[in-house]
C-alpha cells in the first residue's frame, strides 16, 4: 500500500504564491507517475498537472500553464506544485495522486492508484 500525504495549503491573498508538497511512501516512488488535482466547492474534480517518473514529461491543464509548475524530487519521495499569481478561483482542495503504470501520465488517460486526502487552498480577493 502506498500512502500519499499532501501539505502546504493555506490562506493566501490574490496575487500570492504557495508551494504544495506531496510525500508518497514506497520504495518505488521514483517509478510512479504523479498528478495534482483540485476540487472547488460544488464543482467536479479537475486535473491540474502531472509529471512522469523521471520528471522529464509534464502536463498541465491549459488554463494554469505559466502560473503553476509541477516538479519532483525522487530522493525525497516528494512531488511539488508551485502556484504563483493565485486567483480567488484557484480556491479548492488540492489532491495528489500516484500511479504505478509506466508511460506518460497524460490527462484523462493515465490511471492513478493511490490518492491523498487533500490540502485546502484558499485565495482571498
Amino acid at each position: 500500500q502506498v500512502r500519499v500525504v499532501e501539505s502546504g495549503g493555506g490562506l493566501v491573498q490574490a496575487g500570492g504564491s504557495l508551494k504544495l508538497s506531496c510525500a508518497a511512501s514506497g520504495r518505488t516512488f521514483s517509478s510512479y507517475g504523479m498528478g495534482w488535482f483540485r476540487q472547488a466547492p460544488g464543482k467536479e474534480r479537475e486535473f491540474v498537472a502531472s509529471i512522469s517518473w523521471s520528471g522529464g514529461v509534464t502536463y498541465y491543464t491549459n488554463s494554469l500553464k505559466g502560473r503553476f509548475t509541477i516538479s519532483r524530487d525522487n530522493a525525497k519521495n516528494t512531488v511539488y506544485l508551485q502556484m504563483n499569481s493565485l486567483k480567488p478561483e484557484d480556491t479548492a482542495v488540492y489532491c495528489c495522486a500516484a500511479g504505478v503504470a509506466s508511460g506518460p501520465p497524460a490527462p484523462g488517460l493515465y490511471k492513478y492508484d493511490y490518492w491523498g486526502q487533500g490540502t485546502q487552498v484558499t485565495v482571498s480577493s
